[in-house]
């Protein structure tokens, strides 16, 4: 019997057919001028993917 997502969990299946849609990052384009260490880093696009997949999902503000 196979096991039972939430609705809004990206599955690796559903994952393989978004990711080339999704742009790649490409931080050669700016420069930044900070201290080094400052800011957060980005967060991997699978995971954004799947904060916006919960948001729709569930309706959440």
């Amino acid at each position: 019997m196979a096991k039972r997502v939430e609705s809004w969990v990206v599955t690796d299946e559903f994952w393989q057919r978004v990711e080339p849609l999704i742009p790649a990052r490409s931080a050669a384009d700016k420069i930044y001028v900070r201290k080094p260490g400052a800011g957060r880093p980005p967060k991997p696009a699978r995971l954004v993917f799947e904060a916006i997949v919960y948001v729709l999902r569930t309706g959440c503000q």
